[in-house]
C-alpha cells in the first residue's frame, strides 16, 4: 500500500495532472527541442561556412607564393643534392625543391609541404630553416591520394567552385584543415608537383564553440523570459474553462435551467459551453419527463384504484344485502344478481382497456392485413345503427384505397369514437355524421356530432387516461375515461394522428388521419 502511494506521488510529482502545467511543459519541451535543432543546424552550417571560407583563403595564398622563394632552379638543384643534406634532400632532382640555403617566410599555425611529381614528401614548415618559429608537422596521404589530387584542377577566382578541403590529422596527433594546389608542368613520369598548405582546426572550433555558447545562453534566457510571460498568458486563457468547472460543481437537479454562457472568445471552450448547454437541457427534458411520468403514474393508479374500487363497493354491498335474508326475496335476489352482473362486467372492462394500454406502452403488436377502410365501415352499419338508437346517423363514404391495417383494433378505434358521440348527443335530437376521404397521403376518417361540445379547458385533457369530462354522465354509462386513451393508442400504431375541433354547446369532431400502408411497407 505504502508503495503505490510512493509510485502515485511520484507520477504526480513528474507528470503533473494540471492542464496549465502539463501544457506549459509540453510547450517548453517543443520549445527547447526546436532550439537544440537550431543550434545543431546553426553548428553544422557555421562549421561549413567557416571551413569552406578558410580552405578558399588558404587557397588564395598559395596562388600568391612567388614560386623562385619554393621552386630552385636545375643548376641550384644539384648543389644541394650533395651528401651534406642527406639522401632524402635530394630525391626532388628535376623536378625543383625547396631551396634550403634561403630564409623562407612563413605564417604562425600553418603548415606547408612540397610533394614532387614522382610522388616524394617534403614538409617545409616542419624544417628547422623553415624560419616556422612554431613548427607545425604537416600530414602525409598516401602516394596514391596524392596522385589523385595532382590529376584534379585547383583554380580559384569568381567563377572557380568552392575550394575542395580534406580535415586531416598529422603526426601529432594534430587536426588540420588541408588545401592542395599544383605547380609545374606535368612530367614524363607523373603528374604536376603539388603543395599542401594545412592549418589547425581548434581555432576554428573555438570560434564555432563561442557562438553555440552564446545561442545557448540566449535560449536559455529565452526559455526563462517565456516560462515568466507564458504562465500569466495561459492562466488568462484557461479563466474560461475554469468557470466552466465552477458552474458544473454547482449545477444539480435543482438549478437545470441555468446555462453557460457561450461566446467567451474561445471557440473549443465554446463548443464545450454549448455541448454542456446541450446537455443540460437534455437533462432538464429527463427530468421534466421523468416527473410529468411519476406524476401520469400516481394519477393513474389512483384513478385505476378508485375506479376499481367503485363496483367492488357495489358487489360487497349487494352481498351483505343478500347475506341479512334478501336471498329469500326472488325480485331483491335478481336485482342484487344483476347489478353484480353489471359490475363485474364494468371491472372486466376496465382491466380489458388497462391490459391494452399497457401493451400499446410496451410495443403495439398490430395483426395487419390487407383492406379497404369503405368495406370495414359499410360492415359496421348496423352495429352502428344500434348504438344511435333514435339519433340521426350519416354515413359519407368515399371510395378507399386498400392498405395494410390491424382490422380489429381500426374498428374499436371507431367504435369508441362513436360511443364517444352517443355519450354526449340527445338520444331523440342527436345527430352523428362519419365520413371517410381519401387524400393525397393516405385516409382522412371524422366523427362529427351535435352534442354538448367541449370547453377550452377540457380540450388538452380529453385523451388523457381516466379523464372524463361529464362523470356523471359517462358514469351512466359505464365509461371509465379510458376509450379515447385507447384510440389515441391504436392510431398512433398504425402511423397516424388523431386531433379533435369543439366548442361548447356546438358538438365536436374528432379526425383520424392514416397513411396507406401498403403489403411491401411503402406509404
Amino acid at each position: 500500500m505504502l508503495k503505490q502511494r510512493m509510485m502515485h506521488a511520484l507520477r504526480t510529482i513528474v507528470v503533473p495532472r494540471s492542464l496549465r502545467y502539463q501544457l506549459l511543459a509540453r510547450s517548453l519541451f517543443i520549445l527547447a527541442a526546436l532550439l537544440l535543432l537550431i543550434g545543431m543546424s546553426q553548428y553544422w552550417l557555421m562549421k561549413s561556412f567557416l571551413y569552406q571560407s578558410k580552405a578558399d583563403a588558404m587557397q588564395t595564398q598559395l596562388m600568391s607564393l612567388p614560386r623562385d622563394l619554393l621552386v630552385q632552379s636545375s643548376t641550384d638543384q644539384k648543389e644541394w643534392e650533395r651528401p651534406k643534406n642527406g639522401p632524402a634532400a635530394g630525391s626532388g632532382a628535376g623536378n625543383g625543391a625547396v631551396r634550403p640555403d634561403r630564409p623562407f617566410l612563413f605564417l604562425p599555425d600553418m603548415s606547408l609541404a612540397y610533394i614532387s611529381a614522382d610522388g616524394v614528401f617534403t614538409d617545409i614548415s616542419g624544417a628547422e630553416n623553415s624560419g616556422n618559429p612554431s613548427p607545425s608537422p604537416s600530414p602525409q596521404l598516401t602516394a596514391a591520394e596524392y596522385e589523385r589530387l595532382a590529376a584534379k584542377d585547383f583554380a580559384t577566382g569568381p567563377r572557380a567552385k568552392n575550394t575542395e578541403y580534406e580535415i586531416l590529422s598529422n603526426a601529432a596527433g594534430e587536426e588540420q584543415l588541408v588545401v592542395f594546389h599544383t605547380i609545374g608542368p606535368r612530367s614524363r613520369s607523373g603528374g604536376p608537383a603539388l603543395l599542401q598548405m594545412g592549418t589547425a582546426t581548434a581555432p576554428l572550433q573555438d570560434v564555432i564553440m563561442q557562438q553555440l555558447i552564446i545561442f545557448a545562453s540566449l535560449s536559455a534566457l529565452a526559455l526563462t523570459g517565456g516560462l515568466g510571460l507564458y504562465l500569466p498568458a495561459l492562466r488568462r486563457t484557461l479563466i474560461p474553462l475554469s468557470r466552466i468547472v465552477h458552474i458544473v460543481k454547482q449545477t444539480d437537479a435543482g438549478n437545470l435551467g441555468e446555462r453557460m454562457p457561450e461566446n467567451q472568445g474561445q471557440e473549443e471552450i465554446d463548443r464545450l459551453s454549448a455541448s454542456f448547454n446541450g446537455m443540460l437541457e437534455r437533462f432538464e427534458i429527463s427530468f421534466h419527463t421523468e416527473r410529468e411520468a411519476k406524476e401520469r403514474m400516481r394519477q393513474f393508479i389512483a384513478d385505476a384504484s378508485h375506479e376499481l374500487r367503485t363496483p367492488l363497493t357495489s358487489i360487497h354491498g349487494f352481498l351483505e344485502v343478500l347475506l341479512r335474508g334478501a336471498a329469500s326475496n326472488p325480485e331483491q335476489l335478481y336485482n342484487a344478481l344483476n347489478s353484480m352482473h353489471g359490475e363485474s362486467r364494468r371491472i372486466n372492462k376496465l382491466v380489458e382497456d388497462l391490459l391494452l394500454l399497457a401493451k400499446f406502452d410496451r410495443s403495439p403488436q398490430l395483426q395487419v392485413t390487407a383492406i379497404k377502410l369503405d368495406a370495414l365501415i359499410y360492415d359496421m352499419e348496423h352495429q352502428l345503427q344500434m348504438m344511435a338508437g333514435e339519433r340521426s346517423l350519416q354515413l359519407q363514404i368515399g371510395e378507399n384505397r386498400e392498405g395494410e391495417y390491424d382490422a380489429d383494433k381500426i374498428r374499436q378505434a371507431i367504435l369508441n369514437l362513436f360511443h364517444n358521440a352517443v355519450q354526449h348527443t340527445d338520444g331523440a335530437t342527436g345527430s352523428i355524421a362519419l365520413s371517410l376521404r381519401s387524400t393525397d397521403t393516405g385516409t382522412e376518417l371524422s366523427i362529427r356530432d351535435n352534442g354538448s361540445g367541449i370547453s377550452e379547458e377540457q380540450l388538452p385533457h380529453v385523451f388523457e387516461r381516466f379523464y372524463r369530462g361529464d362523470a356523471s354522465r359517462t358514469r351512466k354509462y359505464g365509461g371509465a375515461g379510458l376509450g379515447l386513451s385507447i384510440t389515441k393508442s391504436i392510431v398512433e400504431a398504425h402511423g397516424g394522428t388523431i386531433k379533435v375541433a369543439s366548442r361548447e354547446g356546438e358538438g365536436a369532431t374528432f379526425t383520424i388521419t392514416l397513411s396507406i400502408r401498403s403489403a411491401d411497407g411503402d406509404k
